[in-house]
């Protein structure tokens, strides 16, 4: 039977040592191994900063393509074609063009209206055209998401212009002339009314009584958006240019609107018989006769429909239309003269009549006399005329 060990031989005595088992480290190597960063620690930095880099390199490319777009899709080809509409769009859209506005006012007008894409799309379409687009102030009415090409076309075409056109005649009355243009573009007569109340303030004479027969007759375009004083003031405008043309100085311009509007009104259907209307009155007043022109009576009493006055209307002084009881001629205009009754009452033609009487109402046939017992026959002329035709011009 085998020994076994004594006790204190089991607790003090150790195993010989294997010489080929690994040594433990020492102390410095063991502190030199804790501070060396480990491997995983080291590929996880690497990540980190691809990923920095990669995120700062995105940003500048972001912020290049947020600034630079067009350049960067030019210059790898990319481009877009340029932002349009297609068609000729829907609904409707009002523009404005005004005097003097350039391509670019039109350009951005448009726009604002919905009417185009792109403010750079249609400019560089208008640019293209040769010769250069001649736009025409006023309203324009068009669709809205037009191409440009549409929207160009549209607003070089005068039927999407909106316009409220008057024509006023020859020979029509203030009352008359306010009634025609409150009809075209929608303002009241009562405002032309108080926008007529100082005449002065259109530039005519202070003597003048009112703006009757400064409103010249012819064709007027308003836009929508005018107002009572403008149109009048294009009227009255418009008279001074005709004046003007016809070498009449502003001092005269008062006498020559009242003998031309005499003419007008009196004078009948023949041009010529404004000129031997002009040189009956110009008779009658160089040798210090009245006019006796019922024309003016009527005109005085308010009926500017007839030229039939009555015994006692003719001897009435207070009306200062009335060429029968006052000499000379009368206050003021008594309608709207045309260019050719201002040339008339410029250039009367030769002749000795003192006397005119329409025979034939319909037609305008008209008799001029030197005695008045010419002017007695041609006058029961007429009379014989209205009994036969019961016209109703006689009443």
């Amino acid at each position: 039977m085998a020994d076994e060990p004594r006790w204190d031989e089991m607790f003090s005595s150790q195993p010989a040592a294997d010489p080929t088992a690994p040594q433990p480290p020492s102390r410095r190597a063991a502190r030199e191994a804790a501070t060396r960063p480990k491997k995983r620690r080291r590929w996880i930095g690497w990540v980190v900063a691809v990923v920095v880099v990669l995120g700062l390199a995105g940003a500048g490319a972001g912020y290049v393509w947020a600034n630079y777009e067009p350049q960067v899709r030019k210059a790898l080809g990319w481009e877009l074609p340029p932002p349009d509409y297609v068609g000729q769009g829907s609904g409707q859209a009002t523009i404005v063009i005004a005097s003097g506005d350039t391509g670019v006012e039109v350009t951005n007008s448009l726009l604002d209206a919905g009417v185009i894409k792109s403010f750079g799309t249609f400019y560089s379409l208008l640019l293209a055209q040769k010769p250069a687009v001649e736009f025409y102030p006023g309203y324009y009415v068009l669709s809205e998401k037009m191409s440009s090409a549409a929207a160009l076309a549209a607003i070089q075409d005068p039927a999407n212009r909106v316009e409220r056109t008057a024509l006023i005649p020859e020979g029509k009355s203030i009352d008359q002339v306010f009634e025609i243009l409150s009809t075209a573009t929608g303002i009241s007569v009562a405002d032309f009314e108080a926008a007529a109340k100082n005449p002065t303030d259109y530039g005519v004479s202070k003597d003048a009584p009112s703006l009757e027969g400064y409103l010249f007759p012819a064709t007027y375009k308003f836009d929508p958006s005018v107002d009572a004083r403008s149109v009048l003031k294009t009227l009255v405008d418009r008279t001074f240019a005709a004046l003007d043309a016809a070498g009449v100085a502003p001092k005269d311009r008062l006498r020559v609107l009242t003998l031309a509007a005499l003419i007008q009104r009196e004078a009948g259907r023949d041009t010529k018989d404004f000129y031997k209307v002009s040189r009956v009155f110009t008779n009658r007043l160089k040798d210090g006769w009245h006019l006796q022109s019922d024309a003016t009576v009527s005109y005085g009493t308010g009926r500017t429909h007839t030229v039939w006055t009555t015994p006692e209307e003719r001897a009435d002084k207070s009306n200062k239309y009335n060429t029968y009881a006052n000499p000379g001629l009368p206050i003021g205009p008594i309608g709207a003269a045309g260019d050719l009754a201002i040339d008339a009452a410029l250039h009367p033609v030769d002749g000795p009549w003192f006397y005119f009487v329409p025979v034939n109402l319909d037609t305008g046939e008209t008799v001029f006399s030197v005695t008045l017992e010419q002017h007695n026959a041609a006058v029961r002329q007429l009379q014989e005329w209205c009994r036969t035709t019961q016209s109703p011009n006689c009443d």
